[in-house]
């Protein structure tokens, strides 16, 4: 397994080179970064001429990719181009409101798409099944930005038209303070949590039924139940652990994009997360704070596909990672 581990991490330093070198190449083509300080006739051409020199603006396009490179490993991401402020405290502290919203709604969505995956299987065209069946497919025709305004509209004329908050529709409290920044945190948590919970279950859900079929009449299953084990150990033993292998590579990808930044759902209830920070710097075409951004989102996604496929070795034991 650890040698599994580590061959697999040695293939991934390509992979994140050349998704780095790319996202950097087309980047920084996108727009000149200091042209937003051009206009600012307060600012003298002395400033931009040393900006530019000293962020590397005027060398070429490869050398400054190594260049940023460099920074990545001795300065923890570099500096931003237009405040000049280090990267890394802004990642972490975006990153940890993105992580406390992202992780809940998908751990939710986890359980509820499990549980009602196995039941609709169990009861297949049952009303339960054709119930739970609409709701899904309505799940994945919503898109997030619009059901994320709707849940926002809502919430917001109820508070409007009766005086009453029970979530916050936008912003993000960032003062912690006890039980109180706790329940005010959950507030204007909620409301995303929803969006993402209910996108993600009825992804969950379909992957989750779908996957029981196919198991659930397998031999070996019949074969369990010729032998008298009772129905629940024959669902939850033979069935349920082999049907969650395809879920969990769907979990997998789904979980490291959405912890990589939610841009639709922060940019909509105005989060302070890493996918509303990733928005700002691309509108003031920040190239060094985009890159760390994107490099963070492919690190997570290489994690992820990992954790995927240590997974399937506890879950199946025909897996052998030799």
């Amino acid at each position: 397994m650890l040698t599994y581990i580590v061959r697999r991490i040695l293939y991934s330093i390509p992979v994140l080179f050349f998704s780095t070198f790319f996202s950097f190449l087309f980047v920084s083509y996108a727009g000149n970064p200091v042209a937003l300080l051009r206009q600012n006739p307060r600012v003298p051409k002395s400033t931009l001429d040393h900006l530019i020199h000293q962020e590397h603006l005027d060398k070429p396009v490869i050398e400054r990719y190594f260049l940023w490179v460099h920074d990545v490993f001795t300065q923890k991401l570099g500096k931003s181009l237009v405040t000049l402020q280090p990267i890394w405290p802004q990642i972490t502290r975006t990153m940890g409101h993105t992580a406390q919203f992202i992780i809940i709604s998908e751990v939710l969505a986890i359980i509820l798409g499990v549980a009602i995956g196995i039941f609709s299987a169990i009861r297949q065209y049952s009303v339960f099944d054709y119930l739970f069946t609409s709701i899904s497919f309505l799940g994945f025709a919503m898109p997030t930005f619009w059901l994320a305004l709707l849940l926002q509209i809502a919430f917001t004329d109820i508070f409007l038209h009766y005086d009453i908050r029970i979530f916050y529709t936008s912003g993000l409290n960032s003062l912690p303070g006890g039980p109180t920044w706790s329940i005010d945190r959950l507030q204007h948590l909620a409301l995303p949590i929803a969006t993402l919970c209910i996108i993600s279950f009825a992804l969950y859900s379909r992957y989750m039924r779908a996957s029981m079929l196919d198991v659930i009449n397998s031999d070996y299953v019949r074969t369990a139940r010729a032998k008298g084990v009772s129905e629940w150990r024959v669902i939850m033993r033979h069935v349920f652990r082999n049907a969650l292998i395809p879920l969990t590579t769907v979990a997998a990808l789904n979980f490291g994009a959405l912890l990589g930044g939610a841009i639709v759902t922060e940019t909509v209830f105005s989060l302070d997360g890493i996918g509303f920070w990733f928005i700002q710097a691309l509108n003031a075409l920040d190239l060094y704070e985009v890159m760390a951004y994107l490099l963070v989102t492919a690190i997570f996604i290489v994690v992820f596909n990992l954790i995927a496929d240590i997974l399937y070795g506890f879950l199946d034991p025909r897996i052998r990672y030799d």
